[in-house]
């Protein structure tokens, strides 16, 4: 598995990541890659590895999912495999025809804002909480330098393998939180959090991490959970919200610019603030536990706990 990341530790050497940095992530890297082996990890593992090679695949990017195509490949042997990693919650992949319908339509949110997106060609790029990196894959396409994403799930590492297989990205996912990034790295030119920062007890704590990892002037790109208001303006949910349970801040807009400020950060923008729908968010063949729909009121005018319904802002930040 290591052999996955030969490239790219040598990339980070060339492009002068700091060196006492760059050994703490390949031990990090390697501990969790190594511990000890329990629950559907060998599953997911074996389902990886089962992958067939293929010569001429090709790589296909539109506006509605990413997408493999081959004439050779043994697209059931294919299935089978994908199908062991469920569930897959952002996509959707269109692999050799297994059409591999995700909760999330990432796709949706991206279209949104990428005509908004700092410049990430020949930029260095780490991705927060990526997932699956369906993110990353898009963001390929604007040939940055470097792109790195961290997720400590094990199963989203095992689907990003399973694509980049595929789809060659030259973009990498260590299976790390940003807790278990080095700190002060001051390194990267745009940095990306979405969907986290609701999932921090402490905000403050993680904006200052998201700024500590970039250089000065780098950008932040920062989505999370929002509510109505004025600057004064935060939810903490008495419990669940949307059935979720580690929901704990959900600020307005203008906390939100107000935190980032605090933070060390400046000129900062709100590009898109978006009502989730049942259309961007749902239950399917491949995340088929409970989704939003079944998150929400009757009337789908509430959360099940009476909150009003899930609202996401983008906001655009710069390191001072």
């Amino acid at each position: 598995m290591l052999d996955l990341y030969h490239d790219f530790w040598q990339r980070l050497e060339e492009l002068q990541f700091p060196a006492e940095a760059l050994k703490d992530l390949q031990e990090k890297t390697h501990a969790k890659l190594f511990q000890p082996i329990q629950g559907d990890y060998p599953r997911w593992l074996s389902a990886y590895e089962k992958l067939p090679n293929c010569d001429d695949s090709r790589s296909i990017l539109s506006s509605s999912a990413i997408t493999c195509v081959s004439e050779s490949i043994d697209a059931m042997q294919v299935k089978k495999c994908y199908e062991q990693l469920i569930p897959w919650r952002k996509g959707p992949f269109d692999m050799f025809a297994t059409y591999i319908d995700s909760e999330w339509q990432s796709q949706m949110k991206w279209n949104r804002i990428k005509n908004t997106l700092p410049e990430l060609k020949y930029k260095k790029v780490l991705d927060v909480g990526c997932g699956n990196g369906y993110y990353l894959f898009r963001m390929h396409q604007e040939s940055p330098d470097l792109l790195v994403g961290i997720d400590p799930g094990l199963l989203q590492l095992m689907q990003f393998w399973s694509i980049e297989k595929y789809y060659k990205s030259q973009a990498c996912v260590l299976p790390l939180s940003m807790e278990n990034m080095p700190e002060k790295l001051n390194y990267f030119d745009v940095v990306f959090s979405m969907g986290v920062l609701y999932h921090r007890k402490s905000p403050i704590h993680h904006l200052k991490e998201l700024a500590d990892a970039l250089q000065p002037k780098g950008h932040l790109v920062l989505e999370t959970l929002v509510v109505d208001g004025d600057e004064k303006t935060c939810l903490m949910p008495s419990g669940r919200y949307a059935q979720m349970r580690n929901v704990w801040f959900l600020p307005s807009v203008a906390m939100l610019i107000l935190m980032l400020e605090r933070s060390g950060f400046h000129s900062v923008s709100c590009i898109d603030v978006t009502t989730t729908t049942t259309e961007e968010q749902r239950s399917t063949e491949w995340m088929k536990f409970h989704s939003l729909q079944q998150f929400l009121n009757a009337e789908q005018s509430q959360t099940i706990e009476g909150y009003d319904l899930p609202k996401r802002a983008t906001l655009l930040a710069q390191k001072k």
